[in-house]
């Protein structure tokens, strides 16, 4: 089982950024996704998931509207497109992939949002 995060980086205050993170080793369609992040200092947070089908999507009140969950299927990938960033967006971020007693993770993208 394999889940690799990209996309992150620096990007300045208002900018955005799309982090993907590529699955392998287990029935992608059949697990709700999830993106987590975790601040310097901070406890690890809940920022989006995602249903399977990918008909149902919930956020964080901190990311609403500017932050959108979608996932390929076909690709076994899920995305984080991230919009209108603060600097409190600052994090590692990870992926997360969950179905009754499995329970996987990425090990991280970092983002940095900095003027």
């Amino acid at each position: 089982v394999q889940l690799v995060e990209s996309g992150g980086g620096l990007v300045q205050p208002g900018g955005s950024l799309r982090l993907s993170c590529a699955a392998s080793g287990f029935p992608f369609s059949m697990y709700i996704m999830r993106w987590y992040r975790q601040a310097s200092g901070k406890e690890r947070e809940l920022v989006a998931h995602i249903s399977g089908g990918g008909g149902s999507t919930k956020y964080a009140d901190s990311v609403k509207g500017r932050f959108t969950i979608s996932r390929d299927n076909a690709k076994k990938t899920v995305y984080l497109q991230m919009n209108s960033l603060k600097l409190e967006d600052t994090a590692v971020y990870y992926c997360n992939a969950r179905r009754l007693a499995s329970d996987y993770w990425g090990q991280g993208t970092e983002v940095t949002v900095s003027s």
